[in-house]
């Protein structure tokens, strides 16, 4: 087992201790606990990097326009593309 050290608020160490005092156990236990008992983390759509920076496009000034957004998509995902490639030979 590896060691974690971990920052905490005050106010959230205080609630651990007071639940490792009332049953007993270590804070590692209670932490432990808690950590596995989060539901597993779902896997993101292979497309959600490119589809959230379509959302990002300003919305302000002219009109959005799906036309625009759908003709750019190509250009996106190139880009995308080009950047994990990257991001795998280094």
């Amino acid at each position: 087992m590896k060691t974690l050290t971990v920052r905490l608020p005050d106010v959230l160490v205080k609630r651990i201790e007071q639940e490792s005092q009332a049953r007993r156990l270590s804070k590692s236990d209670i932490v432990r606990e808690r950590l596995t008992a989060m539901p597993p983390p779902r896997p993101e759509h292979p497309l959600a990097d490119i589809f959230a920076e379509i959302d990002r496009m300003p919305a302000t000034g002219p009109k959005r326009n799906a036309a625009r957004d759908k003709k750019r998509l190509p250009e996106i995902i190139r880009a995308h593309y080009r950047a994990a490639k990257r991001h795998y030979r280094q």
